[in-house]
Formats: structure tokens, C-alpha cells, sequence
């Protein structure tokens, strides 16, 4: 009984919340793993473009709340990731249009595509400041939980409850979803091809007839797209507030690298990796091994590896470790 009690806690705080940030940040690395291998920069950019993907939803959810539209159980936010998707994708495209096409023309080294898109992410951060403020917001509604943890110690007799919200639940779904269409619309579809083609060569992709300008526009649509379902998500599961995406691109960057940088795959993985190396290392385990030890013991500590306060401090140590020793990522995508 102890042990399914020490299990239960573990699952509460670590397996639950680490499987739906692992599925935010595998959502927000395929974002920038797909401008990597397509368009061959570091998009420092991303993180202010879920920001302002789940902005809209914010705006939207607010305005149909406003309404008295609502999915009743299910958050109201669903109904604006459409409007949000859409919203980003425009955005990305007229950053495209009016600032990295002419350094693509030009055949500006990636450094300075990198340099530009960090100018992009504070212009981005500074018009969703001034557009929603600096509040932090919570635009869940309908059903907190889908798992309540009195109901569930009333069914198993267990001192410990299971609690899983319903914005978990619907990370989940939705990540499988994406995921799974854009692995077939790559995989099954000419143009996903004809984009896996220019990732590969770009020289003979444009010798085979492929128009590479229709291939960058629809990437960034995708990107776009990404962005915005990720920054919803995340922003349902959490709260919504402006500078927190500035500091998800370390995270969504190590879990592209760990991956390994272009490669789809290996952004999924990698998002789960930093995910749960993220949150194993700074719960407090204390709880978990007091349920494990003699009768009537417990630990004098927390029994924590490190501080909550160093969570992104573990991404930054496994991107180190990675880019010394497999550069290329788990998945062999391109060096860094």
C-alpha cells in the first residue's frame, strides 16, 4: 500500500506534469527544428511567436467568454486556437516578407539570420507587452480536472489522490494529433516531400523543379502554426504572461539540439528528455521516500537534487553536455 501511495505521489508531481511539459516543448521544438533544416538559421524569434499565438488566444477566449460562448467541460480556448493559428501564421509570413527575405536574397550568413531574428523577438516581445500587458492571466475554463484527487482516494482507499487536470489531458491529445499530421503531411504529401527534399539539398532540390519560395512560405505557415498551439498550451496548462516565453526558448532550443537540430523526430524526443530531466531533478522527493522508508520515518531534507529556482539551469547543462559530445543529437540531425 506504501508503495502504490509513493507511486501515486511520483505520478501527482512528476510523471503527469512532465508528460504535458514534454509534449509543450516537443510541440515548440518542431517549430524551430523545421526553420533549422529548412531555412538554416536558429529562429531566437519562436518563443515571442507562441507568446503572441497564445495572446490571441487569450484575446479570443476573452471575447467569446464576453459572448457567452463557451465548450462548456472543455476550456473556451479550444475554440480560439483556430483564430490564434491563423493569426501567427500572418504574423510569421510578414516577418518573412518584409525582413529575412532580404537576407536570404542577399545570401546572408546564418549568424546574421540569427542576429536579425533576436531584433524580431524583441520588436515581437514589446507589441505583445503593449497589446496585453505585463499581467499574468488564466483563461482556463470549464472543467479543472478530469482525475479529482478526493474522488479518487474514496475509489482506491489510498492516502494519497491522483489529480490530472483537463488541460493536461488536452496537451496530450492535441500534441498526438499534431504530430501525427505532420508526420503524414510530411511523409505522404508532395509538398511535405518537396520540403524534406529541400532540407536535404537544397542545389538539387531547385534543379528537380521545386519552387523554393512556395516551400518557405509554407513552412513558416507550419511554424506558425506550431507556435501558436504550443503557446496556447502551455499558456492553458500554466498561465499566460509575456516574458515567460523569452525564457521557454532555452528549453525548446536544448530539446531541438538534444533531438538533434533538424530532425522532427528527435525535437519529440528531446521535448520529453528536457521535460522530465527538468522536473525529476528539482521535485522534492521527500514525500515519495517517506512512503518507501521504516515505519513512522522520514527524511529531515526535502530530499531535492536542485532548487525549482534552477529548473532552466538543467537545460542549459544538458545542451552543454550534449553539443560536446553529440553534437548531431540523439537523432543525428544536422551539427551544430
Amino acid at each position: 500500500m506504501d508503495f502504490l501511495n509513493a507511486f501515486v505521489a511520483f505520478a501527482n508531481f512528476v510523471l503527469v506534469p512532465a508528460t504535458a511539459y514534454g509534449a509543450q516543448l516537443a510541440i515548440g521544438a518542431l517549430g524551430v527544428t523545421l526553420i533549422y533544416g529548412i531555412l538554416r538559421f536558429s529562429n531566437f524569434a519562436h518563443g515571442e511567436t507562441m507568446a503572441f499565438g497564445a495572446m490571441v488566444s487569450v484575446l479570443t477566449t476573452m471575447l467569446f467568454q464576453s459572448w457567452g460562448i463557451s465548450l462548456g467541460p472543455l476550456p473556451t480556448a479550444l475554440l480560439a486556437l483556430p483564430f490564434a493559428v491563423g493569426a501567427t501564421a500572418l504574423l510569421v509570413l510578414f516577418t518573412d516578407k518584409y525582413v529575412y527575405k532580404f537576407y536570404r536574397r542577399v545570401k546572408a550568413a546564418p549568424v546574421m539570420l540569427v542576429i536579425v531574428s533576436m531584433g524580431v523577438m524583441f520588436v515581437m516581445n514589446g507589441l505583445i507587452r503593449m497589446v496585453i500587458g505585463t499581467d499574468d492571466r488564466r483563461f482556463a475554463d470549464g472543467e479543472r480536472f478530469v482525475v479529482n484527487a478526493r474522488a479518487f482516494k474514496e475509489w482506491s482507499g489510498l492516502s494519497e489522490g491522483l489529480a490530472i487536470r483537463t488541460t493536461q489531458v488536452i496537451t496530450l491529445v492535441t500534441a498526438i494529433i499534431v504530430v501525427a499530421a505532420l508526420f503524414w503531411f510530411l511523409n505522404k504529401t508532395r509538398t511535405g516531400k518537396s520540403m524534406r527534399a529541400y532540407s536535404d539539398n537544397e542545389d538539387l532540390a531547385l534543379l528537380s523543379g521545386i519552387n523554393p519560395e512556395r516551400v518557405v512560405m509554407i513552412t513558416w505557415v507550419i511554424v506558425g502554426g506550431l507556435a501558436a498551439i504550443a503557446g496556447t498550451l502551455y499558456g492553458l496548462d500554466k498561465s499566460f504572461k509575456p516574458f515567460i516565453f523569452m525564457q521557454l526558448l532555452l528549453p525548446i532550443f536544448a530539446a531541438a539540439i538534444v533531438g538533434g537540430l533538424g530532425s522532427p523526430l528527435g525535437a519529440i524526443a528531446g521535448g520529453f528528455v528536457i521535460a522530465f530531466s527538468e522536473v525529476t531533478l528539482t521535485y522534492a522527493f521527500k514525500k515519495v521516500v517517506t512512503y518507501l522508508g521504516p515505519q513512522d520515518w522520514s527524511p529531515d531534507g526535502l530530499v531535492q537534487l536542485l532548487s525549482t529556482d534552477y529548473k532552466f539551469a538543467v537545460s542549459f547543462a544538458i545542451l552543454i553536455i550534449v553539443l560536446l559530445f553529440k553534437p548531431t543529437g540523439l537523432f543525428k540531425g544536422k551539427s551544430v
